[in-house]
């Protein structure tokens, strides 16, 4: 089977952070929230976990005085999540019927 299945993406909020960088330059911590519908502690812990497994990368700015943090899938976490994208991809079609 093609494909690596990765559990750094086997949670449903990493797994949609990720499917969002992948098609967004990066991303801030507010609207990630926003959009995924989790707590500030949540998402930071996914955050961090991604971050750590050196999937993604963040910058922290100031707009005017508040700060804002934006998120970017790094080279090493767009490879590593098409190699699982492409790992559920052969499962499913490796199990129709």
């Amino acid at each position: 089977m093609e494909g690596i299945f990765d559990k750094a993406f086997e949670n449903i909020v990493r797994l949609r952070i990720m499917s969002i960088l992948m098609v967004n330059e990066q991303y801030d911590f507010n609207s990630f929230k926003e959009i995924l519908e989790v707590t500030d502690g949540n998402l930071a812990s996914h955050l961090k976990n991604l971050e750590s497994s050196g999937y993604i990368s963040f910058d922290k700015t100031f707009v005017g005085r508040k700060p804002m943090t934006n998120y970017s899938a790094t080279a090493a976490g767009k490879t590593a999540f098409q190699a699982h994208l492409d790992f559920l991809e052969n499962l499913i079609n490796e199990n129709k019927t």
